[in-house]
Order: structure tokens, then sequence, then C-alpha cells
């Protein structure tokens, strides 16, 4: 990471139009990278892999603009798509012409569309579900402790026996997808947010996952069962029904932004816990709750670290700087988590006993905050004590810096997390 080569002055400040920051696609020095959007205030100038952009850092500017009804999600809005400059050959395209969903819409088409998911995903949906976490949970826990039992010496990585599986297995089970797909769709989300992907392997993963999503539409509007996919086809209180490709743009990116989510709230604040020992007793003795733990991490090591994007359909000032008509808005939510403004002086330290509620912005904010907010922090109040509870001697198995990053440029993913579970 860096600010790269800086075209005009070799004075020029980074992140200021004339010397963009580079986003690492590889995602190589993090926490560089945080440092230096900090440093460079709350709007910068980036480059988004050939894309010049804006990002947002501040916990405060973000609030505000993600409630601003200039910036929207339409791609059409956005000059380097207008233009031709950006088209479907840029590797974030995925990201942001994701097709016809409550996540890319604005207004009243947006509130038409959540309103049926939240029809479908209600406080009861999601009570009706812990028992299928837990069974998950357990059944993933037994399966590690039968391979720590046969092989002691060898690391486990948390990642794929426990981390990952959860809350896909737990995401199909709520759409009443069928579980054997699930190694499928592992496979298919990993190639789709690896920057390592080649493009033309990438738009064919999402040919493919438009293929799989619309073929499970089509089966549930001939079978309806008590799932989240059925509830969405059948939601039809306070207006027109969504129609299948709506059905299907939601599935799809609930699903994605779901499982990502939670893969990595669980794997962080593992690695939190295990690296500041002296917090973990205070969890494990009761002194300080499950519920600060979830929340510090979120605030932490944001899972998402840059969320694209917006378009600004007018000119729009922003602490002293001026987002132009046409230009793309990204929010980086792990600078964003560790504003100092915000979170004071040791915003970059981890620490479950900051006063509670922790008020972080992981989840976004205003009429796109991330719907699933309630089932990941279900799966992790879940996942976590029943980890530690079983596995009281948990430790990492190799030093904390050689825990690397996956190259997902948009979310915090490791690459593994290999513990020692005796």
């Amino acid at each position: 990471m860096g600010s790269g080569p800086c075209a005009g002055s070799a004075s020029a400040a980074p992140g200021s139009g004339e010397c963009p920051i580079v986003i690492d696609p590889l995602v190589g020095g993090l926490a560089e990278e945080t440092e230096a959007l900090r440093t460079a205030g709350p709007l910068a100038r980036i480059d988004l892999m050939g894309a010049p952009a804006w990002t947002v850092t501040t916990h405060a500017e973000a609030r505000k603009l993600l409630t601003d009804t200039r910036l929207v999600k339409d791609i059409s809005r956005w000059n380097l798509w207008r233009s031709g400059e950006i088209d479907e050959s840029w590797p974030l395209i995925g990201m942001v012409d994701a097709g016809r969903s409550m996540f890319t819409v604005d207004g009243v088409e947006h509130r038409r569309l959540r309103v049926k998911t939240a029809q479908a995903l209600t406080p009861r949906r999601l009570a009706g579900i812990r028992p299928d976490i837990e069974r998950i949970t357990g059944r993933l826990l037994d399966a590690i402790e039968a391979r720590a039992a046969e092989a002691p010496e060898e690391p486990v990585d948390l990642k794929s026996a426990f981390a990952q599986p959860l809350p896909m297995s737990v995401v199909c089970s709520l759409m009443g997808v069928d579980p054997a797909l699930e190694p499928r769709l592992h496979r298919l989300y990993e190639a789709f947010f690896s920057m390592l992907t080649p493009q033309d392997e990438r738009l064919a993963v999402i040919q493919e996952l438009d293929e799989l999503y619309a073929e499970m539409v089509r089966e549930k509007s001939l079978s309806p069962g008590d799932d989240l996919t059925s509830a969405l086809i059948l939601a039809d209180e306070g207006g027109e029904p969504l129609t299948a490709e709506e059905v299907r743009g939601n599935l799809e990116a609930m699903v994605a932004a779901g499982h990502e989510t939670t893969v990595t709230l669980i794997l962080c604040a593992v690695r939190a816990l295990l690296t500041h020992p002296e917090q973990l007793r205070l969890v494990l003795d009761g002194e300080v709750g499950w519920e600060a733990v979830i929340e510090e991490t979120l605030r932490w090591e944001s899972p998402s670290t840059h969320l694209l994007m917006r378009f600004a359909t007018s000119d729009i000032e922003v602490a002293g700087a001026v987002v132009r008509e046409g230009e793309g808005v990204v929010m980086s939510y792990r600078a964003i988590g560790r504003d100092r403004a915000q979170h004071g002086q040791d915003a970059d330290r981890f620490d479950v006993r900051r006063p509670v509620p922790v008020r972080h912005l992981a989840f976004g904010h205003g009429p796109h905050i991330c719907p699933g907010a309630g089932l990941s922090r279900l799966e992790a109040s879940v996942a976590l004590p029943a980890l530690f509870e079983r596995f009281p001697g948990l430790s990492l198995a190799v030093p904390v810096t050689e825990i690397r990053n996956r190259p997902v440029l948009t979310q915090n993913e490791l690459e593994s997390l290999p513990v020692r579970v005796r």
C-alpha cells in the first residue's frame, strides 16, 4: 500500500487530488493503509484499481453522507461509467453493478424492496433459527474435537473448520438451500471476492451465481416452504410483490454480504482475544459480556474495509472539499472504526471494557444499513462462547505476525487462523 507515484507536485499530500492513496488489492499492509487514510483527513482521494474516487474516513462525515440523498447507488450516475472509462473489464465491477436488489436502488424503490425483506427476516424468524445455529456450531466443534484427538500435534485452521462453514450453513438453512450446494457456494464466493481471480473467470462466476439463484427462485415459486426464499416470494403486503429478478438479487446480495461478514467477525474476535489474554480472562470470568466482545471487534476490525460505492448526483461539500457530480464515494469502514475523534486517542487498541454500546458503523447507517446485522450478531453470540467453552486452552498455532489477509479489497478477510485446541 502507498500513495503511489504522485502527478503534479512531489510535495503533494497523500490523499489529495494530485496524490491519491492507492488502495492495495492484495491487502499487503492494512494497518499502514488505514493510517494513511486517517492522516489524509475526513475525505481522501484514492485510486481504486485504476478508478479515481473519494473515500470517507471519519465517523461523523460517514453518518452524514450515509443519509445524504444526493449520494445514490445507481451506477448510471457514475461519470466514469457513462464515459466508458470503466466497463466490465474493471475487476471490481461486480461490487458496483450487481443487478437489481435493495442494495443497488434508492428512495421509493429501495424502500419497496427492503420492506419485503424486513417482512421475511423478522425477529420471530431469527429467534426460530437460533436452535439451528446452536446445532451447526455443536456439529462443527465436535468435528474439531475429533480431529484434535486423532492428531493432537496438528494445528486446526479455525477458518475452514468453523468460522467459514458456520454462517454458510446457517444462511443456507435460513434460505432453504440444499446443504449439498454449500461447497459450490464456498468455491464461487472465494473466486468472486479474490483479487487474484482473472476478470473473465470472475464474470463467469457472477453468471453462475445468477443462474443458481434464479433456479432456486423458480423452484421455490412452484413449491414454497418455511424459508426466507419463499417468504420473499410471498411477501406481498403493502404493495406489488417482488419480481423474480428482485428476489434473486436480494438473496444473492444477502448471502454474499451475510456470510462474509460473520466469518470475519468470528475470526477477528478470536484473534483479538487470544492476543489480549487479560481481556479474554475478563470475559471467561463473566466480568465482561460477549456482547462487548462482538461490538468492540466490529469497531476495531470492521468486516468491510472499503464498501463500494455511491455516486454524487450533484456537488457535495465534505469537510472543506467538494465531491463533484458523477464522482464515486467509498466508505472506508476500517478507518472509520478507528476514528480517534469518535473513539478516543486509543482507538487503535482493542479494549472490551469500552463503554457499551460502542457506537460504530460496521454495519452501515441510514436507509442501506445491513439487514443481516441481527443475524450476524446472533451467530457470533452463539459461536464464540461455545468455542471457548469447548476449548478453554485455545491458542494461536503461529505468531500473530504470520496471520495474513486474503487478497480481498473490500473485505477484512483472513487467509486462515491456525490454532491449537489443547
